[in-house]
């Protein structure tokens, strides 16, 4: 294993990332970020997008150097991108913006995983790969499979130890376990909470190692669905594993790293604002968005841009003036909804992070202008 750089976002280091702004960028810009109340940007930039080729990594790294150097200071990747290839590219991006003078405590660095690491490709024959290189090593079984989600212990504790060789980082800040709730259709709501539960004890002890600052959750459909939908996932479950999990390894309790969510939110995609779906155990019923803020875990949202969609189709054009583009008013829309902490779009182009950037130089929406939105539609 390569030295990996040590440190991860900090109190100070977050803090002195938005002094440095303090000229060009307004202080709304900034969400606080855990007990520690880290400064992390309101707008994210995903890695998602494009082919598995040398140029789009160097495209990546230079969006991801320009941005951290721009005042946005949330990266979001996940090991299967792009066939693994984001994290080679989020690296060299790091690199160059800790080279120009940012420090790593400065950033905070986002890896989701759960989907197997397909590094040459898809294969001719996806059972023999999978026998070969995930069963055959331990990581799970045929049966841990959801398509190409396997959910296992040991699967993420390799994909977060791959992660950190990859990245070149000791810590990650937060490892998000990506769409567990595909595995419901498969094996039922019970067996897949037993499973995520000891994934969970699997990030516990990464925790207490260091290799990780948190964990989280990333869902596509579980935190917008309706209550009684197949795929629904309460927050209060979540974090219930979480304690499960914390006091079976070491017999405390209330000790957990359970941190955040991820969902996606934009405006063909407002559930996690508009439904009230989540029992938070304080008495209320409250949207997710709501339930999040109560239990104390940070929300990212993701496909601000509905991966194109809002780049071009406008519905905000009336509703949020001032703004160049259609792709501005959808990120100024996502960032500025209560309760969302970051607003993670995935970028590819330098027209998308000049986008990105120039709602940043901006105010949120004010509560009320952006409550008359939804009046308005």
């Amino acid at each position: 294993m390569s030295r990996l750089l040590t440190g991860r976002a900090s109190t100070r280091g977050t803090r002195d990332y938005v002094a440095r702004f303090a000229a060009s960028l307004p202080r709304g810009h900034f969400s606080d970020f855990g007990e520690a109340r880290l400064k992390l940007s309101s707008l994210g930039i995903g890695t998602f997008p494009g082919a598995a080729s040398d140029a789009v990594d160097a495209e990546c790294a230079a969006l991801v150097a320009e941005g951290l150097l721009g005042g946005v200071n949330v990266i979001d990747t996940a090991v299967h991108y792009r066939y693994g290839r984001a994290l080679g590219a989020v690296r060299a991006g790091l690199e160059r913006a800790f080279a120009a003078g940012l420090v790593r405590e400065q950033v905070f660095v986002a890896v989701k995983g759960g989907f197997v690491l397909l590094p040459d490709g898809p294969p001719a024959d996806f059972a023999a790969w999978f026998d070969a290189n995930c069963a055959a090593r331990g990581l799970g079984t045929r049966d841990e499979l959801s398509g190409m989600n396997l959910l296992s212990a040991e699967h993420i504790a390799w994909q977060l130890a791959h992660a950190r060789e990859a990245l070149g980082l000791e810590t990650i800040d937060a490892f998000v376990v990506d769409q567990p709730e595909v595995h419901v259709a498969v094996i039922g709501k019970e067996a897949m909470h037993r499973k995520l539960e000891s994934v969970f004890g699997a990030l516990e002890a990464a925790a207490q190692r260091g290799w990780i600052g948190g964990y989280g959750v990333a869902s596509f459909d579980s935190l917008r669905v309706e209550t009684d939908a197949e795929q629904f996932q309460s927050l209060t479950s979540l974090l219930g594993l979480a304690e499960r999990a914390a006091r079976a390894l070491d017999g405390s309790a209330g000790t957990h790293h359970l941190r955040l969510v991820q969902l996606p939110f934009n405006p063909a995609m407002t559930e996690g604002f508009t439904r009230f779906s989540q029992a938070t155990g304080q008495g209320n019923l409250a949207s997710t968005l709501q339930a999040a803020y109560q239990l104390r875990l940070y929300v990212m949202t993701s496909h601000a841009l509905g991966k194109g969609r809002f780049a071009t189709d406008d519905p905000l054009a009336e509703g949020i003036p001032g703004l160049a583009s259609a792709a501005q008013r959808a990120l100024q829309f996502a960032r500025s909804t209560p309760g969302v902490g970051t607003a993670l779009a995935g970028l590819r182009t330098p027209a998308q992070l000049a986008d990105l950037l120039a709602v940043a130089r901006v105010p949120p929406l004010a509560r009320e202008a952006y409550v008359r939105l939804y009046r308005r539609a």
